[in-house]
């Protein structure tokens, strides 16, 4: 065999694990179709956070005026936020920096990967390489028809994705968002602060459905009356439209057939898996929801894994890094381990930023479990007094017999580092009461979550 190990896809899904092995002193293959450090570091986190960065500053100091500061002639330049974007990516660790890769002795091979057989890969038309293993961590990709059936001539009409989305000349006049799951609500907050009359549409009947519905009425709440947002939800959209007056897009609410024209049309309804690797030809078994994997990332095939987004499903960066650690290790012959997503956290990065992991409270009912739950205003603390800040909150669910920890929300600023706590409270099996017992700094918004942790007591 050519290589130890081959890997495709350079994103977080597949880097982990490419540097685990070469660390373990194997010979690694590194195969990227696009950018290497894949979606997160050149599409997706890091240009939408370093964006984000930007327009959540500009409305923190816009909103000076309550502290007693003048704020009145603050502009944004938006060229110069494009500039900061791309050197936010071009800095972004291992975005697409190759030799960050071969100082490890990891051979980078760009070019579409596809499989022969169980061992031998080909790399465009000319390259071929074999493994004694391989992770699968293609990701997945953008597709007309992904989370569009039913709209009807929407491949004929000229619409973003939340890639291109960060890439136009100048921000739309008006912007509807098709899909109200964290993309979509993170870029409906983005234009708005940036002057576009936005619109956004979410089948459910709240935005952000996975989340608890408190979370959902609070962003609901604040886009109508913060950022003149209009949310539509419980539309289903049919059908899209072009012409020299714009375009047309047809919905159904509320049983009623409506029309918007717009001057864009964002679509966030998700990505499919980037499984058109001739999985077929290694055996490996797949469905349209992705690669299928067992509790230990490893496919049909006993030498291959897989993981990241190409799993499909409920997706994440964080997680596909430590789906890739799991892999990792696992081809490595480290040990058997079984991934356990129990501590995983969700990011929905807003102004707030919502954080949430473990069972919400829907979850909890479907599971038929007897919980208690806890929710703590953030305007019961003493730091949304000195800071002005009170839209968020924090939320906790506990089994009801034990007291253990088994899901939380926070909506709060730095709510993504303040989650990591509910994580390992909930990994470890802590119950309510000793969460509650740790010392937190008075002014620090971690005091929501001891004053919930304390109802839970």
């Amino acid at each position: 065999m050519d290589y130890d190990l081959a890997v495709i896809g350079s994103g977080a899904g597949g880097s982990t694990a490419a540097v685990m092995a070469a660390k373990a002193g194997k010979t690694v293959a590194l195969i990227e179709q696009n950018r290497f450090g894949g979606d997160a570091a050149n599409f997706t986190d890091v240009p939408m956070a370093a964006l984000q960065t930007a327009t959540h500053l500009l409305e923190l100091a816009q909103d000076g005026a309550k502290l007693g500061l003048t704020t009145a002639s603050l502009r944004y330049n938006y060229g110069n936020l494009m500039r900061w974007k791309d050197e936010a990516k071009k800095h972004a660790g291992i975005g697409n920096n190759r030799r960050f890769y071969e100082k490890l002795g990891i051979k980078t091979i760009p070019g579409q990967a596809t499989f022969l057989d169980q061992h031998e890969l080909a790399i465009g038309e000319k390259t071929t390489l074999t493994a004694k293993k391989i992770l699968i961590a293609s990701g997945a990709e953008y597709k007309s028809e992904v989370g569009l059936s039913g709209i009807k001539n929407i491949e004929n009409v000229p619409h973003l994705t939340p890639d291109t989305a960060l890439n136009l000349r100048q921000p739309p006049k008006t912007l509807l968002i098709i899909g109200g799951g964290a993309t979509g609500v993170e870029l409906a907050q983005y234009f708005a602060l940036l002057g576009t009359k936005v619109l956004i549409a979410e089948i459910s009947d709240r935005l952000l459905p996975r989340e608890d519905e408190e979370v959902g009425q609070l962003v609901d709440q604040l886009f109508n009356i913060n950022y003149a947002i209009k949310v539509l939800v419980g539309t289903r959209v049919i059908s899209a439209s072009t012409s020299a007056l714009g375009n047309q897009i047809t919905f159904v609410r509320d049983g009623q057939t409506k029309r918007i024209k717009v001057d864009n049309i964002l679509v966030a309804t998700g990505k499919a898996p980037a499984i058109d690797i001739g999985l077929e030809n290694a055996k490996i078994k797949h469905d349209d929801d992705g690669i299928i994997v067992n509790e230990f990332l490893q496919t049909s095939v006993k030498h291959i894994y897989a993981s990241g987004d190409v799993l499909g499903g409920d997706s994440s960066t964080s997680k596909a890094v430590y789906q890739s650690q799991v892999a990792g290790s696992n081809l490595l012959g480290k040990n058997h381990a079984a991934v356990d997503y129990s501590g995983t956290p969700r990011i929905t990065n807003l102004i707030p930023q919502i954080a949430s992991v473990g069972l919400s409270e829907d979850d909890a009912l479907k599971s038929d479990l007897k919980v208690q739950k806890s929710f703590v205003p953030l305007s019961q603390t003493a730091a949304s007094n000195s800071t002005g800040f009170h839209n968020g909150f924090v939320k906790l669910i506990a089994d009801k017999k034990t007291g253990q920890l088994l899901g939380g929300t926070i909506a709060a600023p730095e709510a993504a580092s303040l989650v990591s706590e509910l994580s390992l409270a909930i990994r470890s099996g802590m119950p309510a009461s000793e969460l509650a017992d740790i010392p937190r700094p008075f002014q620090s918004w971690g005091e929501a979550i001891r004053l919930a942790a304390l109802q839970l007591s």
